[in-house]
Formats: structure tokens, sequence, C-alpha cells
């Protein structure tokens, strides 16, 4: 009897504690659901408001509801952060917002991580000047990515005490050889192509003359851009904004005032005073891009039209896929809802990945076809469009890219860890079996790969190439020697990509539509996006089953070891990988 009431009344605590918790997590839940509505409500603004940019946070391809964690449900702030898509849309309504007076960019704290998603907001403020209204922008600290968007304003103005970076490009690989040398851990490495350099990181502790070639000219491609578009917005001489960033000349605030970089050097307080002469008003008004999203733009037309964005962003692996991570479901689906749409009269898809699994990449690929097949297919191209991203996409009927795209990366690789050492001496385990044939245990990470199994890996990589390599042949309309002699691997800037024919044109997600529009020969449309946003709180719903407590309250260890996880990722994969060479960020 004792036992039987020990165990009740454990029973009964631990139901009681459920509920509770339950309870606490409907009432955050609804608390969260109520702050969301209100904060979607519309909102309005006065003549002559200042459009204030800001750019702290990372920019994704497209606005998406921010991590759900126990402070935002508790504080209420569950609302979207804005993607590349509702910043330029923003941009283009002020132009023609009779309420908006000047734009504002204040340019501490700049977080986007990449050119190639600075440059359609760069490209939207060079549109907006056409409106003549002012483009202000100051910085105390301005660093070169925030330089190259601020370049394009009509006055720049950074703190007198402050600093500006202008040194020219550079960028670090990071390799793990010495680190599996001390583990006794050997990467076996099967490729195809010279310039394949992801699998360099495990095998070598420097980048190899290829790599370091290849390198060389995609980074030296995108400097001469980038010189090239801030000569021209500051009038300044190629070679004389070349010989300022070749040779650092740039070193105090009072060098970019005397080199042109800046037109002046004034703390905050001083622009603010200007901004409000600027609106003629007593009290300086500002608006967030942000709270501006809120505010009504121009009607939309009334048309059954419409025009299909698939968002494809992220390493392309198996799985149903995320907001961030190309998998088979989210992707595979998106294209053949667009297809089957009969208002969708043509379909863009906006490509940002470095690649990923090649089984995946080719039932995209033939997705893609299918689509093709029934409607005009454009495809567009942000930081990375390589290895895998260039093989789902090598067959649409146009490929726009931008300027400093990486693209390209034609090439196959497979690394398959021997840590039989490793088992062996680090951890003292050993292994034994049997197998009824000779390859039963075929790739296996306690044991080196025999003579046998390297033969069969490299026919596997080498088909794999093949077969990519006449896919784009078929899509671009080049020979299985064409694209050999500028596949092997090799990484190309968009810029460089529509020399070799591998991209058509340069530009930004925009221009696709437009591209795409004048394809489907309308006129009017509307825009439609797939894969579908979900609801934050409708993920929560659904993530109940596995571990509500998990999603909400803990920290993704992979946010600090980035690297690590990648590549760790990489070499536990048994699949032929069509992936960028390496993890890069072009500072």
């Amino acid at each position: 009897m004792k036992q039987f009431l020990k165990y009740f009344l454990a029973s009964l605590l631990g139901s009681l504690a459920s509920l509770i918790v339950l309870f606490f997590l409907s009432i955050i839940i609804m608390v969260g659901m109520i702050s969301m509505v209100s904060s979607e409500e519309e909102v309005s603004i006065s003549k002559n408001t200042i459009l204030k940019l800001e750019f702290k946070q990372p920019v994704p391809e497209r606005s998406q509801f921010g991590d759900i964690n126990f402070s935002s449900l508790m504080s209420g702030k569950i609302g979207k952060d804005l993607g590349l898509n509702d910043i330029t849309a923003n941009i283009k309504k002020a132009k023609d917002d009779s309420n908006i007076s000047a734009l504002y960019i204040k340019l501490d704290n700049f977080n986007i991580g990449s050119y190639s998603t600075i440059e359609p907001i760069r490209n939207a403020l060079l549109d907006f000047k056409k409106s003549q209204k002012p483009i202000i922008a100051h910085g105390n600290y301005i660093t070169q990515k925030a330089y190259y968007l601020a370049s394009v304003a009509d006055t720049i103005y950074l703190t007198p005490t402050g600093g500006i970076d202008f040194q020219g490009l550079s960028a670090n690989l990071t390799f793990f050889k010495k680190t599996l040398d001390k583990l006794e851990i050997e990467a076996q490495v099967i490729k195809v192509g010279k310039f394949k350099s992801a699998v360099e990181p495990f095998i070598v502790d420097k980048m190899s003359k290829a790599n370091r070639e290849q390198v060389s000219a995609f980074m030296n491609s995108i400097n001469i851009y980038l010189l090239k578009s801030i000569s021209t917005s500051r009038n300044i001489d190629d070679n004389e904004i070349k010989n300022i960033s070749n040779n650092m000349l740039v070193q105090s605030p009072d060098d970019a005032l005397n080199y042109k970089l800046i037109d002046n050097l004034n703390y905050e307080v001083e622009v603010l005073e200007i901004l409000k002469n600027i609106s003629g008003r007593k009290r300086l008004k500002t608006v967030s891009l942000k709270k501006y999203n809120k505010v009504a733009g121009a009607s939309k037309p009334q048309t059954s039209n419409r025009i299909a964005i698939v968002y494809a962003v992220g390493e392309i692996n198996g799985g149903k896929g995320s907001e961030s991570e190309i998998g088979k479901d989210n992707i595979v689906d998106a294209i053949r809802k667009a297809r089957k749409n009969k208002n969708v009269k043509a379909i863009v898809m906006r490509v940002n990945s470095p690649g990923g699994s090649a089984l995946i990449s080719d039932i995209i690929w033939k997705e893609v076809e299918l689509a093709k097949a029934e409607k005009p297919f454009v495809v567009s191209y942000g930081k990375y469009a390589a290895s895998g991203g260039y093989y789902i996409s090598c067959g649409a009927d146009e490929i726009i890219a931008e300027p400093t795209t990486l693209t390209g990366s034609i090439g196959v690789f497979a690394i398959i860890p021997n840590m039989q050492k490793f088992f062996d001496n680090k951890l003292g385990i050993t292994f034994d079996g049997v197998k009824t044939g000779k390859y039963s245990d075929f790739v296996s990470a306690s044991r080196p790969l025999t003579k046998g199994e390297k033969a069969i890996l490299q026919k596997q990589v080498d088909t794999v190439y093949k077969t990519f390599a006449n896919i784009v042949g078929v899509g671009r309309e080049m020979t299985f020697d064409e694209v050999n002699d500028i596949g092997q691997g090799r990484v190309w800037t968009g810029l460089q990509a529509k020399e070799i024919g591998l991209v058509d044109e340069i530009g930004g997600l925009d221009y696709a539509i437009e591209v795409a529009k004048d394809m489907a020969e309308i006129d009017e449309y509307k825009v439609l996006e797939y894969p579908e946003i979900k609801e934050p709180f409708q993920e929560i719903l659904e993530s109940l089953q596995e571990d509500i407590s998990a999603k909400i309250f803990s920290t993704e260890i992979t946010n600090i070891f980035g690297h690590y996880s990648k590549a760790l990722k990489m070499v536990k994969s048994k699949e032929v990988q069509v992936r960028l060479p390496f993890e890069m960020e072009v500072n």
C-alpha cells in the first residue's frame, strides 16, 4: 500500500507540474500573440519626416520572424526582422512618399555581412536619389562595407575623433590539418577538379597554388568593381581611389576628409541639427525602417497574375529544410506549388547557397526542369550560388547574378575520415566483426579505405562530375570540354561568370523579376513568395511534440563554433558533395 501511494503521489505531482508549465507557457504565448497582432497594425507618418536606416542586424534574404526565446516571448518583441526584399521595397516606397523629405543612414555597428547583400540596397539608394531628396550618412566608425553603402550619399559625415576603414579586401581561410594530425585522424579525399579546394582544410595547412590563384582572381575582381563604384559615386579619379586603398592612405578622420572620402567632420548631434534644417521642422521627426515598413504604400494592381519567388537559401541537405537550409522537401514543394498554380505566370528562384548534397541538388534541378517546361523560369543569385547552388539553377531560362556573387565551383568531392589510430591510440577502442561480402562494410571510419574502395569512390565522384558538367552544358549550351575548361571546381564572381557564359546578366532580384515579367508577357502582377513563412506560434505548436523547453530556452552552440560545426558536417557526410571550396568572409 505504501508503494502504491508513493508512486501515485509521484505521478500526481508530475502531472501537476506539467500542467503548471503548460499554463504559464500558454500565457506567454497569448501575450506574444497579442503583441504580434498589435505590432502589425498600419502606421501613418507626418509631413517632412526623415527615414532613418540602420543595419545593426544581419540582413536575411526576406523578412522573417526573429528567434523565439523566453526573453522575446516575455517582452512581446516577436516582430519580423526586415529582409532584403522589404528593405529595398521600403526605400522604393520612400522615393515616391511625399511625407519623406530625406533619408538618413546611420553607419555605426554595421552588420551586413556580404557585398552582394549591400549591392541591392545601394542600388535602391541610387534610384532614390532620382527623387532629388537628399541622402545623409554619418558614422562614428565606418567600416569598409558601411562606406561602400554610404558612398552613394549626397553628404557623408564622420565624427572628428572617429575612424574609417579603407585599405582593400582580405580573406582568411581556416585549416584543420594540424588538429587532425594531433588527433591521429586522416582525411581520405576523393575529388574531381584541381580548384575544388573544399577538401584542403583537412589535408594541408595552407592554400594550394591553384586555390591561391582562384581566390586572388575573384578577390581582385570584387575589389576593382567596388573601387570603380566608389570612384563614380564620389567623383574621385580611378587611379587615385586605387592608390588610396592600396597604400592605406586614410589613417585618420582628417585623411578621409583630405582625400574626399567624406564631406565633413561632425558629431552626430550636429548632423541631427542639419537634418532638422533639411526637414524644415522645429523638431526633428524620424521614422525607422522597421516602423516605416508598416506605412501603407501605393495600392497594388488588381490582377490575378502572379510572379512566384522561390527562396533557396543555405546549404543543400536532405530533410524538410528551413529558412536557412535548402532541404529536399521545402524547395521541391515550393517549385512544384509555383508550377501548379495557374495564376503564377513566371517563377524567379533566388539562390543564396554554397552547395551541399549532390543527390538533393539533382532532385531540385529536375524540379526546375519540370517547371521551366511550363512557364518562364529565371534565377537570381545572392552572395553564393556555387557548386550545388549552381547545379540546381544552371538549367534556368535566364541567370542573373550580383557583380560580387561567388558562383561556379563546378566540381565534386567526398571526404572519408580514417579514425582508426584515434580510436586505438587516443581512446583505446578497437573494432572487429564479420561480413558476408568483400564490400559489406563499405566506407567505415574505423579503418583506412582499401584500394578497391578508393576506386569505387573515385568512379562515383567522376560520374557525378560528368553528370554535373553535362547538365551545365545543356543548360548553358556548351560542350562538355567547354564546361570542363571553366569547371574543375573553380569559383568565379558574377562579373567573371558573365564573361565566360555561366550567367546571362548582372543585376539584383528586382531586375530578375522584371525579366520574368517580360518573358511571361504580362504588364501587371503581384509577387507570391515560396516557401511560405510560418507564423511563429505555429512553429511553437508544431515543436511541442519535440521539446518545447529546448526550443525556447536553449542556446545554439554552433553559433559559436560555426567553422567547426560545418567542417564536422562535411567529414561526417557519406554523400558525394558539390560544395563551395571554403567557408570564407570577404572583409
